[in-house]
């Protein structure tokens, strides 16, 4: 996929979140389906909040401002970024991750998502610098350029859509 295609659907994915976000009722929107997993309010804020911190790493690798890496992602990685999804069953995730989970008003959440979307047409113009030596670690993938870090938004937010 071309960093083009990628912009593309990390925003098509993103409008079904603001669709869902407007046929979801506010009891459901908070509600746990189970003690231990997330409620929808907490998903949104998981995606949004990966979201944010994948473009400022990406952006980052952009501006080379990020470490110099030579080397490719891990097999496995290549893979879940070449085919769009990760590997079947449940994932849980890291700790730094999971703790800046919390619960949001579904207008946050909405407002989030929008502020996130503006910001878009900047980091993808801002590829013209594109760089691939320049890479910041993820906590579970390794280390990414910025190429592969738009490319695990997309991967990311459509994995939490099943969840909806």
């Amino acid at each position: 996929m071309s960093v083009k295609s990628d912009f593309k659907s990390l925003n098509k994915l993103l409008d079904k979140y603001l669709r869902h976000l407007k046929a979801i009722h506010e009891d459901k929107f908070f509600a746990k389906p189970e003690p231990h997993v997330w409620s929808v309010s907490e998903v949104y804020s998981h995606v949004i909040w990966v979201n944010k911190t994948a473009a400022i790493a990406a952006e980052n690798c952009l501006n080379r401002t990020a470490h110099i890496k030579t080397s490719k992602p891990d097999w496995r990685v290549r893979l879940i970024l070449f085919f769009g999804v990760f590997p079947p069953g449940k994932i849980k995730a890291p700790a730094v991750v999971a703790s800046k989970v919390e619960r949001i008003s579904a207008e946050e959440a909405a407002n989030q998502i929008i502020n996130l979307k503006r910001k878009l047409p900047a980091l993808e113009a801002d590829f013209k610098n594109f760089d691939p030596h320049y890479k910041i670690k993820h906590p579970r993938l390794g280390y990414l350029d910025a190429k592969d870090w738009v490319r695990f938004m997309v991967v990311h937010t459509k994995h939490h859509i099943k969840q909806l």
